[in-house]
């Protein structure tokens, strides 16, 4: 048996808010263990996604168990500079809204790095950062993300392992990354203050939480890797007690996940089996049926192999289970009722759009639910567009213009005193909001679908005018449950996918999946298809549907109709890419992979996941149960097992 390479103490679960209460119950065992000897806790804390789920939970605490606050010292990780503290971007003004306000805090024992001084002042306050950290007695327990450069705080690529609070210069992929929450990379400051590693690693314990498809890989560098100044992450491994939370997605590239044959005896079934001949085939380069019993000794298969008569029986086995999950349209369903959930008004024809044309074809009953406006999604610069059509046409017809010239004006003058990331009038939000319908309407009418078959759900927790949203509420679950009672679908779609930058797709599913636990017709099937940010895994996934080289061409038509969304999308994430042309090449690696594993030759491919029951989640095919530790064990103690999210 090889050696676990996991450097740090893992743990995996599937479900955030079991991480949350977790790591949230840890905190509360500490306070609550220092009240009896009047002592104080220190803890360091982080922004952004990730914590929120943390900090909620020491909300309800508070409320519901009386756990006390007021002899809590806290000392944020980082603030963006300059930044006035009273900014919508402000982490000051992050940590009020979404925790200190709602607990007993002192606000004297609140520190947060303070992005409103002169810089010539910085040095200084750095330093009178550090030295009220000592006087606190350090750290007791500090919270981290990772990003995706594998930064922690804001220590950046290069940073040194003896680095303290400092003034630094942001890394480009950090900056493109917040450019969500700034609408746009060019309103994203190119500083922050933030804590050194060094300072980090002088906490008694330490808990990293990432989430979602996107961290995979960082997440493999910093928990397998070797220690490197260029991911400072990897520092961690050094810490006597740091642990990290992951969710399934983000554990996927961890060789236990991706590999775990290679580090011994495991325990065999069919999705795993599929999952270890398709690697197989991949790192010999040669299709499935013409794999020998030596590349399985030499590719520490014995294991696999030796369950089977020969290496042929279980090629044919694996290739015959392969071939079933390529659906053309004559093996999709007929004459059923289907729902089509969109988290956006566009994640339909992105990455549903071959499925849900041919669903269309053979008669089925759809309709599209997309669950949000989608609204801050849209450029102000759209939005005059629209005006000037409005206006010009009003002069045409002669319409309206007593009405109407005042409205244009308003919202004219609206727009050109907006700073950046300022929140949107009610005007302007409802105008984004019928630029995404219109251009969704006119999306699925490529693919013949019917205006009156798109439901537009707008779901109030979407409704913040902000990127950040409100937590998933009764309201949400039913509207949902409403359309469920309404249409009692045999099949619905869902976006399965955990990478969406700004975690809108993740609160969808949720939405739906709270709705199903209260429905009381028959179950729906489930099918997961994924965002524009990844794909599932031939070997995941439960149906393969080939699209001809026309059928991509309709559906990149119908992406092109987000005019809104095209030649530079509000919210893009690392990949610069246009939507179409993220969808273009990842459906065409689809096919190519299954033509390299010996199977029919198509142009394209849209892959998708099924699950036959929605009350009870599911792991990923063939992966290991939820909450496994590494051969290290969990250095976090009290609270249930958790999960994590994004960083």
């Amino acid at each position: 048996m090889h050696e676990s390479p996991e450097r740090i103490p893992v743990l995996v679960e599937d479900a955030y808010d079991d991480i949350a209460r977790c790591v949230a119950g840890r905190i509360a065992e500490l306070i609550r263990s220092r009240q009896d000897a009047v002592q104080r806790i220190v803890l360091g804390l982080a922004t952004g996604s990730t914590p929120i789920g943390i900090y909620r939970e020491l909300i309800r605490l508070y409320r519901e168990e009386a756990l006390d606050f007021s002899n809590v010292v806290t000392f944020n990780l980082d603030e963006y500079y300059p930044m006035p503290p009273d900014s919508l971007h402000s982490y000051h003004r992050f940590m009020w809204e979404n925790l200190f306000e709602h607990v007993n805090i002192q606000p004297r024992n609140v520190h947060i790095p303070r992005g409103d001084i002169p810089r010539a002042e910085i040095e200084d306050h750095c330093r009178d950062y550090e030295r009220a950290i000592a006087e606190a007695g350090g750290i007791d327990f500090q919270i981290l993300g990772i990003g995706q450069s594998g930064h922690i705080g804001f220590n950046e690529p290069g940073s040194s392992a003896a680095s303290r609070t400092r003034l630094v210069v942001l890394d480009s992929i950090t900056r493109r990354v917040a450019s969500a929450d700034f609408f746009g990379t060019e309103n994203v400051p190119v500083e922050a203050v933030t804590m050194g590693v060094g300072t980090i690693l002088e906490a008694k314990e330490i808990a990293l939480l990432a989430t979602g498809e996107h961290k995979a890989a960082i997440v493999r560098r910093a928990v397998e890797g070797e220690v490197d100044r260029s991911v400072a992450a990897t520092f961690l491994q050094k810490h006597p007690n740091a642990t990290v939370y992951l969710d399934g997605a983000a554990a996927a590239e961890l060789t236990r996940r991706k590999t775990p044959w290679v580090l011994g005896d495991i325990e065999w079934t069919r999705p795993l089996e599929i999952e270890a001949v398709v690697w197989l085939s991949q790192v010999t380069g040669k299709s499935v049926l013409k794999l020998d019993d030596v590349d399985y000794r030499e590719h520490s298969l014995t294991g696999l192999l030796a369950r089977y008569a020969s290496s042929g029986d279980l090629n044919g086995i694996v290739f015959n289970a392969l071939s079933a999950k390529i659906r053309g349209r004559s093996n999709l369903p007929q004459g059923k009722r289907i729902i089509v959930f969109s988290p956006h008004p566009d994640d339909d024809v992105i990455s549903a759009g071959g499925i849900l044309r041919k669903l269309r074809q053979n008669q089925n009953e759809i309709a599209v639910a997309y669950q949000t406006s989608g609204n801050i999604a849209v450029f102000d610069h759209e939005v005059r567009r629209y005006l000037d059509f409005l206006r010009r046409t009003a002069q045409d017809f002669g319409y309206g213009n007593e009405l109407l010239a005042p409205f244009i004006n308003n919202v004219e003058d609206f727009l050109a005193r907006k700073e950046p990331g300022q929140v949107d009038s009610d005007a302007v939000l409802m105008l984004k909001k019928r630029i995404r319908e219109v251009e969704a309407i006119s999306a699925i009418a490529v693919l013949h679908v019917r205006p009156d078959q798109a439901r537009f759900l707008n779901l109030p927790f979407y409704q913040t005018g902000k990127v950040r949203k409100d937590p998933i509420g009764a309201r949400d679950v039913e509207i949902i449950l409403a359309l469920l009672d309404e249409l009692k679908p045999h099949i619905i779609l869902v976006a399965g996918d955990l990478s969406d930058p700004h975690g809108t797709h993740r609160m969808c599913k949720d939405a739906i999946d709270r709705a199903l636990e209260r429905y009381s017709g028959e179950s729906p099937e489930m099918w997961y298809y994924r965002g524009a940010w990844e794909e599932w895994s031939v070997a995941e996934a439960d149906i393969l549907v080939p699209m001809s080289e026309e059928e991509l061409r309709l559906k990149v038509s119908a992406i092109f109709k987000h005019q809104s969304q095209k030649d530079r999308a509000p919210f893009p994430g690392v990949d610069e890419r246009e939507f179409w042309q993220r969808v273009e090449e990842r459906n065409k690696a689809t096919a190519h992979l299954v033509d390299q594993l010996g199977l029919p030759e198509y142009f394209a491919m849209e892959a998708l996941v099924v699950r036959p029951s929605v009350t009870v989640p599911a792991s990923p095919a063939g992966k290991p149960p939820p909450m496994v530790a590494s051969p290290g064990g969990p250095s976090i103690r009290g609270g249930a097992p958790g999960d994590a999210s994004r960083g």
